[in-house]
């Protein structure tokens, strides 16, 4: 089996973890797909293959899609209606993305699919629709949620993942997306060593009932699309591994990309906020090439090797 002949697209691709998880595995990613400009424009300065501004709400005509013939269909449509950080109302629009990313799947058949959201949308009404349209096509489902600081990233980020086999059978995937998670997780330390150059840092806690400074001995908490200073109104909290000092500060926009476990030389323009949305926006890369991998390992069980 030659991985470098599967063609691969990206669909709400965002700034590109996935695709990038996908490209360090060996697959050929062909085209991405997104409509946030600041996405698309950071897309563009670090890849190759060509990504392309679609509303992917209008399926009125996708042949441009279908031309590429994809033999695999990646995506993470926006979760900001399922997030714990966001209102869970799913009448709010963004819900109905995942549900077109389903209906090019059935239209496109794809041998392959992996579609990724946050882990809240397995209890959506959604989820339902869109295993029907799945399952209605002809795919066998497989879906669980992954921790991130078991599958190489030093941050825990709960994603919930659905990996979709043409003519195949719900759960059978199963135990390729999960027997190469680690038992523990991934500490910052454990990814960075030293080279943060600091031992603790502070991240705005959601509410004042909960910490605000962790240690880089524990995995880094989910990096969200936005970042703040250190509140002056902050008084500690009983759980803090350390009390408040001025050498301790928020992470830095570069620092939480690389949480993300972008590369270093991943090229970030855009103002901070922008920035902030799209690096907290994102699939971890690490978490997009074990994701991979674990589609690698089945298409290696299931067809010619």
């Amino acid at each position: 089996m030659d991985i470098k002949t599967y063609k691969v697209i990206d669909l709400f691709c965002g700034c590109g973890g996935l695709s990038m998880g996908f490209q360090n595995a060996g697959y050929n990613v062909v085209a991405a797909y997104d409509y946030w400009d600041v996405a698309l424009n950071i897309y563009r300065k670090n890849f190759k293959h060509p990504v392309y501004k679609r509303d992917l709400s209008d399926l009125t005509d996708i042949s441009d899609l279908a031309l590429l013939c994809p033999d695999i269909i990646i995506g993470g449509p926006p979760c900001q209606d399922y997030s714990t950080a966001g209102h869970r109302d799913e009448t709010r629009g963004r819900a109905a993305l995942t549900v077109s990313f389903a209906m090019i799947v059935e239209r496109i058949r794809p041998k392959f699919f992996i579609m990724e959201n946050v882990a809240v949308i397995e209890k959506s009404n959604t989820l339902k629709t869109v295993n029907k349209i799945f399952r209605d096509a002809g795919y066998g489902i497989t879906q669980l949620t992954l921790d991130a600081s078991k599958c190489g990233v030093p941050q825990i980020r709960k994603r919930y993942i659905t990996f979709g086999a043409l003519y195949g059978k719900d759960g059978d995937a199963m135990e390729c997306l999960t027997r190469g998670q680690s038992e523990r997780s991934m500490t910052l330390r454990d990814y960075f060593g030293e080279s943060l150059g600091f031992e603790y840092y502070f991240r705005v806690p959601t509410s004042y009932k909960r910490r605000g400074i962790y240690s880089i001995d524990e995995p880094s908490m989910t990096i969200r699309g936005v970042d703040r200073p250190v509140p002056k109104g902050y008084k500690g909290h009983p759980a803090d591994p350390v009390p408040l000092t001025p050498d301790i500060r928020s992470l830095t926009p570069e620092e939480r990309s690389l949480i993300q476990t972008f590369p270093k030389d991943f090229i970030w323009e855009g103002s901070k906020t922008n920035l902030n949305q799209a690096i907290g926006n994102a699939v971890p890369v690490k978490l997009g090439e074990y994701i991979a991998n674990c589609v690698k390992e089945y298409i290696c069980e299931h067809e010619t090797c």
